[in-house]
């Protein structure tokens, strides 16, 4: 099984060209669709001239709505190439990743094997601490444990492959930042397998200053509506 990787970016010029480098080169990997969610810099034309297919949306409409365009362009390129919808496996992949997403291969074959219907990225400690204080992750967290029964280590990593019959178990996707929790939650209530798996992976982090804060507010608003749309209520299940 082939599969596509889907990179939302937004503003991520610096990154964007190593990041679809890299992705390239990873087994299994023959179509990399970036989109360009509202960028004001040369995020797409950096990323097409990288090789990727690039979807360039008009307003920056979240990560949610992002993934879904990429996908939908999976499709189409699929229909392009004469082949099935549905024939690749997804790689969602954080557009800031650089040369590390190089390591996302260790996600891709426990799905091409059948072993894992979704597979997560656990990443190591990064380089540069992340100013927050674990808020956010405790509540996908907890949210994810009380509905499911399963307790991730890093619920909000957005480093996954998935088959598409595990995309079909999310959709629609959840908007903004709740888009990975509520992911969660749906494959595993459609009776299939998620599993984690550490990947060798940096990014930038989001820092201590008062846009890192809106940031995780933003986070922290998003993965409780998620919660909140799947019956979570803040106790028991």
């Amino acid at each position: 099984m082939p599969v596509a990787a889907v990179i939302p970016a937004k503003d991520e010029s610096a990154e964007v060209t190593a990041t679809v480098d890299a992705i390239r080169v990873v087994d299994g990997v023959d179509l990399v669709v970036v989109v360009d969610d509202g960028s004001t810099d040369d995020t797409s034309r950096l990323a097409r001239d990288a090789g990727a297919c690039v979807v360039t949306l008009s307003s920056n409409r979240g990560k949610g709505a992002a993934l879904t365009a990429g996908v939908l362009r999976v499709a189409e390129e699929e229909t392009r190439a004469g082949l099935p919808v549905g024939t690749h496996a997804l790689l969602f992949v954080d557009a800031d990743l650089g040369g590390s997403a190089v390591n996302l291969a260790g996600l891709v074959a426990p799905v091409l094997d059948g072993r894992a219907d979704l597979t997560i990225a656990n990443l190591p400690p990064q380089a540069t601490p992340g100013g927050g204080h674990g808020l956010v992750v405790t509540l996908a967290r907890t949210g994810i444990e009380r509905l499911t029964g399963w307790r991730p280590t890093q619920p909000l990593s957005g480093m996954r492959c998935l088959t598409r019959a595990a995309y079909d178990a999310a959709q629609p996707l959840a908007a903004g930042w709740g888009v990975e929790t509520a992911m969660t939650i749906d494959v595993l209530r459609a009776g299939l397998h998620a599993i984690e798996v550490p990947c060798d992976l940096h990014h930038r982090v989001s820092g201590a200053g008062w846009r890192a804060q809106l940031h995780r507010a933003g986070q922290y608003r998003d993965v409780w509506r998620a919660l909140l749309a799947r019956g979570y209520r803040g106790t028991g299940r």
